[in-house]
């Protein structure tokens, strides 16, 4: 089963009041990785920029929002889920092609 869109947007946020939020593909879990590391602490990405937003530590502003850090690199992205269904059918083929 092939999903109709397996790239991710090339501009996400985790916070809800950005316009860059988007909360279906947040579900489906965004994997990044920045400079050749696979990032967990990213709050916001951008792909054409080049940049990704890091938390700075448990440091909050006053509004009690996280601060960040922009980074700037390249950044690759792609949809959690489809890497494990890849992954699936991969050892599925593995399998059957042993058998």
């Amino acid at each position: 089963m092939t999903k109709t869109n397996d790239t991710p947007p090339d501009r996400l946020s985790t916070n809800p009041s950005s316009p860059h939020f988007d909360q279906p593909a947040l579900e489906r879990g965004v994997g990044i990785r920045f400079k050749g590391q696979v990032r967990r602490d990213v709050e916001e990405y951008s792909i054409p920029d080049g940049w990704v937003r890091v938390a700075l530590g448990k440091k909050v502003d006053r509004r009690g929002n996280p601060l960040t850090l922009k980074l700037t690199g390249p950044v690759e992205a792609w949809f959690e889920d489809v890497k494990d269904d890849e992954a699936a059918s991969d050892d599925a083929a593995a399998a059957t092609s042993e058998a």
